[in-house]
């Protein structure tokens, strides 16, 4: 019997969930309060899942966001979310069909493109995704790191203070606005963001732990940055060896960057920084006195998108330089193939289909790695994934697309 694909309603909750928590290794015990929270802010018309002799065995979600692009402008935006199969029935296309119906919706509403964290890097190049930006995560060594516990104190006139729950949900969606406004690949986070990240919501099935929040204020008093972390803690002979795990670090202007790095650092008794996922050329290892103090530990692709409109995407971000590039965009599926003109200039740009011979020949993936400015088109090129049909069409590619800082996001969702 082939599972029914369908929406999921209200009392379908419980059962929906459970197969969400048993696809993601996680114990197959929802609670109420796990029902509660995902009814206040359940879509039906974007859950979907398969389901089976009456068991749900399949999950997936999708929800409004907005992502920053190069330039500063925020895209309309299709995030994809608790996307499982159960054990019992992969192989069956049941993603395939749920996925190509929720892309044809989006399109259809106007979204630009869809995002999704990748679990496994296999899966979603088949549907047209691209892995967009990338991810570091260090591990500082604050004895080796050559900072000075004296100057914890910012040294630019401005101030660290720490902030309680509720003031961070009362000053963070601006600060995050502001910040996201200057990253490309931030993404937007809406308000179950901020109940779940300061434990305003609290479920059963996801064990809580306070975090601290330290802020940085510019000497105007305006808050720049914010950092929220918690401790481990673990003696040796008498002697500190904890670690700071930093949930995550925002902030607005280097100043506050820097000055929130420094601050934990030098905390007492801390022997290690753990920085969670930063972007691949943060500056943080130069923020230390020995940059070797802070070691790799992890470092993958994170944010893949799928573009669904391309003259929208190419005209909302900004380039450097006036040119001209034919692009012949292959689209499998249908939703974003075509040939476009696209014309540039620092004021601005146009993108439009058109008959003129193709410069660059790529797939819709590929556009997607190449459109936050990450990757060079000529390494694709030279991975045989783009193929150059004018000569110097890459090297107008890559004026015009690559850009000189990585874009980053710092969100999972």
């Amino acid at each position: 019997m082939i599972p029914e694909i369908r929406t999921v309603q209200d009392d379908d909750l419980h059962g929906w969930t459970t197969a969400a928590f048993t696809g993601f290794l996680r114990p197959p015990e929802v609670s109420e309060e796990d029902v509660a929270f995902r009814r206040a802010y359940h879509d039906p018309e974007r859950t979907w899942g398969a389901v089976d002799h009456g068991r749900w065995v399949a999950t997936y979600r999708s929800f409004a966001q907005e992502l920053t692009v190069v330039g500063g402008a925020a895209v309309p935006a299709d995030a994809i979310s608790a996307v499982t199969v159960s054990p019992t029935h992969r192989r069956r296309g049941i993603l395939s069909r749920i996925i190509a119906d929720d892309l044809r919706g989006a399109k259809d509403r106007g979204d630009a493109v869809a995002t999704l964290i990748a679990a496994e890097y296999p899966i979603y190049g088949r549907f047209g995704f691209g892995p967009a930006t990338w991810t570091t995560a260090w591990r500082i060594d604050t004895a080796q790191a050559g900072l000075d516990p004296r100057l914890a104190a910012p040294e630019c006139g401005g101030r660290i203070d720490f902030a309680s729950p509720h003031e961070v949900r009362e000053f963070g969606p601006g600060l995050h606005d502001r910040f996201r406004a200057l990253v490309p690949g931030a993404v937007s986070r809406d308000d179950a963001w901020w109940q779940r990240n300061t434990g305003a919501v609290r479920l059963p099935s996801e064990p809580w732990t306070e975090r601290h929040h330290a802020v940085y204020r510019a000497p105007s008093g305006e808050i720049e940055g914010l950092a929220s972390y918690t401790y481990e803690e673990h003696w040796e002979a008498m002697r500190p060896e904890n670690t700071a795990r930093v949930d995550r670090l925002i902030a607005t202007t280097p100043a506050a960057e820097r000055a929130l790095w420094q601050f934990l650092c030098s905390i007492d008794w801390i022997r290690h920084v753990d920085t969670g996922r930063r972007a691949p050329d943060d500056l943080l290892p130069h923020f230390l006195g020995n940059p070797r103090a802070a070691a790799v530990q992890t470092h993958s692709d994170y944010l893949w998108l799928r573009p669904l409109d391309v003259p929208c995407l190419l005209q909302a971000r900004t380039y450097p330089v006036a040119a001209s590039l034919v692009l012949e965009v292959e689209d499998r599926a249908g939703l974003a193939g075509g040939r476009f003109l696209l014309d540039t200039s620092p004021d601005g740009a146009t993108c439009t289909p058109t008959t003129r011979s193709a410069e660059l020949t790529l797939g819709v993936g590929e556009l997607a790695a190449l459109y936050l400015g990450d990757t060079a088109a000529s390494q694709l090129a030279a991975l045989g994934r783009i193929h150059e049909e004018r000569p110097g069409a890459l090297t107008t590619a890559d004026t015009l697309l690559h850009t000189g800082r990585r874009p980053w996001c710092p969100d999972i969702f």
